[in-house]
């Protein structure tokens, strides 16, 4: 689910127009990738997590943000 919210986010540009809730996920995400592959399961779900919201906020907050400006997207 985290990599879904983190897709979505990168289709509206988030990167560009909510750089710090974008920046949140992405390096929760990687983080939360390493403790997986580290088989740290319980701290990994807390990460992915952390990561799913930080992508959700980012991808709202842009959509908001072209809304404003009178983006269509």
């Amino acid at each position: 689910m985290a990599d879904t919210a983190i897709k979505a986010a990168k289709a509206v540009q988030a990167v560009r127009y909510s750089p710090g809730y974008w920046h949140e996920a992405e390096e929760a995400f990687r983080q939360a990738r390493i403790l997986y592959n580290e088989r740290e399961y319980e701290q990994a779900i807390d990460l992915f997590n952390k990561a799913r919201t930080a992508a959700e906020k980012a991808e709202n907050s842009a959509r908001l943000i072209r809304l404003r400006n009178g983006e269509i997207l």
